[in-house]
Order: structure tokens, then sequence, then C-alpha cells
């Protein structure tokens, strides 16, 4: 059942779902409490418990609210308590629609990557030096977010421009629910400014390529040795940066996917190799992850979350100081702060969008 509540969808949950909602969850602690259950089965209702635990909490929010809107509303029809439950009754209708809001949302299925790790890479686009410089931009800005969520991002590989910057630039990013917060960052990022380099003042377009990736542990993608075509030679780089005098650089060639990985910034062949199979994993693993959600969205292609990189998603206009992400026709006129990592109302409002959308697809 789908209601409408304000400017959003909200959906509302069957009172028979929330009741199991809540048995469920009280069946597990109980079940934890005997100390009778063997290892594994204590560590897998442990997880069960866990997560659902923010559900349950919030599906005693809605009956909690249900049962005192029943109650207030009784109340009307006495005339010494309708002043104070006409008061109260308005509170709680105010306060019962965000609740509702909250359990769908925590009912809503779970991207088994959310809490994962990720694997950003940046490519300079359209636009030549510029492109390059604001692949560099775009790095300092995922890393200062990174350090504002207490993550940590480590270089993978880095082809540096020699006007700075970088060609292309891969990093891991670790911490709790990354991907969660970043998958919607895949697609083309495009900057208007003036460049350094541009002695006329003329504003320049110029965009830079970004891929978010779940990563992946060995366990999760299967690489059989005989799949694969491994090319051992010397390093080289910009301005002579990361020149080897021994040939450690790699380059993997996945044959079945046509997928390739370069990795050359150790001067250890082995320590190139574990990075770029780090590399290679990743982009397997969400290859598979697209085709499934491909096959799932078939029907309806989301707005946001469609991981599509040849879309133009945000632009970063220097001269009116805005960033506009074009998925949800959001501007906001705080472009030198975003670029100093303050992306939490840009985040926030992406996964909002995804939200109602999963939301509104219950309903269909």
């Amino acid at each position: 059942m789908t209601n409408w509540s304000g400017s959003g969808l909200m959906v509302t949950i069957p009172e028979k779902q929330i009741d199991a909602i809540i048995e469920r969850h009280a069946a597990l602690q109980a079940r934890m409490a005997t100390g009778d259950m063997a290892p594994a089965d204590f560590v897998a209702a442990s997880k069960e418990f866990a997560e659902l635990e923010p559900v349950a909490a919030a599906a005693r929010e809605v009956v909690r609210l249900r049962g005192e809107r029943t109650a207030l509303t009784e109340m009307l029809a006495d005339p010494e308590m309708k002043a104070m439950a006409e008061e109260e009754l308005e509170a709680v209708a105010a306060a019962l629609p965000a609740a509702e809001h909250a359990l769908a949302v925590g009912l809503l299925p779970k991207d088994v990557a959310d809490e994962r790790a990720a694997m950003l890479e940046i490519r300079a686009g359209t636009g030549g030096d510029e492109a390059a410089l604001f692949a560099g931009d775009l790095l300092r800005m995922y890393s200062r977010y990174a350090d504002t969520q207490g993550w940590k991002i480590e270089l993978i590989s880095a082809n540096e421009a020699e006007v700075g910057g970088y060609k292309e630039v891969v990093a891991s990013v670790k911490g709790q629910g990354v991907f969660a917060k970043l998958k919607f960052e895949s697609g083309v990022h495009r900057v208007q400014r003036v460049p350094v380099t541009e002695s006329g003042g003329r504003i320049h377009t110029s965009a830079a390529t970004v891929a978010v990736l779940p990563e992946a542990e060995e366990v999760d993608v299967a690489i059989n040795d005989n799949e694969l075509k491994i090319d051992i030679y010397r390093a080289s780089g910009a301005g002579g940066q990361h020149v080897n005098t021994t040939d450690s650089a790699i380059r993997i060639t996945h044959i079945p996917t046509g997928l390739v990985v370069i990795q050359q910034d150790e001067r250890s062949q082995h320590k190139n190799r574990a990075k770029a199979m780090q590399v290679l994993r990743s982009r397997l693993f969400d290859l598979e992850r697209s085709k499934r959600h491909d096959a799932e969205a078939s029907a309806r292609k989301a707005m946001v979350g469609s991981g599509d990189r040849s879309e133009r998603i945000r632009t970063y206009n220097f001269p009116q100081g805005r960033v506009t992400d074009h998925r949800i026709n959001l501007t906001l006129h705080r472009l030198p702060e975003i670029l100093e990592g303050e992306m939490g109302e840009l985040i926030d409002a992406l996964i909002a969008e995804d939200e109602a959308q999963r939301l509104a697809g219950l309903g269909e």
C-alpha cells in the first residue's frame, strides 16, 4: 500500500508484517540467550540479529505512534480531554510519516556491496592538460571527504601528467560503508573554468571520468591462471619519475573479458602484480554486479545509480561558484567547500533520491 505524504512517497507497512519483524527479533534474542547454540549457528543468528536491530526499532516506533494515534482519536469524544488530545494528536500525526518512512527504507533490499571498501578510478577526459588538473582536483576532493569519514585512502597506481594532476589514478578507499556513500559518484564530471594555462581569460570546459567499484576479495572472484596474459616490462613515467632499471612493471590481460590492468608504481614486480590483481578482481566483481543490476532493472531504469559511466552526472562551474548534479537537479553554490571535501549534502541527497525511487518501485 502506498500513500503520498508531503512531497515524497511514503510506503505504509501492514501491521501483520510489522508484528512479524518484532517477533523475529525477539525470537532471535531469546534463542541466543539460551547458550545452547552451536558456534556457527550463533554467529549466523548474531549477524541476522544485528541486521534486524534497526529495522525492529523502527517497527516498534511505528507501533507506538499508531497506538497513540488510536488512543488519542478515541479521547476526542471526551469533552474534557478533547483539547489535550487534539494537541498531542497533531504531534503524533507529524511524527508518524517519518517513522513509517524510516521503517520502509529499512525494509528495502540491501546492496550486499554497500559495506565494502571501494576502488576509486579517475581518468582525465576531454580537455587536455586542464582535464588532468581536474582529475587531480577530484582525487583531492575525495581524499578530503574520506578524511572526514575516518576512511583510509591508498594510491594503487597513478599516471601523472606533466602539467600536474593525473591522466589516470586508481586508489583504494577503506572504511565502514565506503561503497554505499561513493557508489553514485560514477560517471562523467565536467568542469567549467579559466585554465591556468589560458592567458586570454576564456572559460574552458573539460571533463574527467570517475568509476567507483566495490573492492573484491579473492573469495569473491575465481580467476584461473590460464585466463591471464601477463606481460612484464620496464616501468616509465612522466618527467622520468617511477623509472626503474629492472623489469618490474606488470600488464595483466584477462582473456575472457578483455580487461587490461597495468601496474608500475612499485619497484617490486611482486608488489605490482599483487596490486594489479587487486584492481582486476574488483573490475571483474563489478562487471558481474552490473550484469545482475541490468537484469533486475530492465523494466525500469533508475535515475540514480544506473552505473552508466558515460553519463554526465555533475558540473563544477567556477565562475558562478556552483556545483550541479544533473541526475537530481540539485545546484549548490558551495563549490570551494565541496572541492575541500564537504560533500555530505550532495551524497545525502543522492542516497535519499535512490531510496525514494526504490520506495516508489514497491508501490508499482
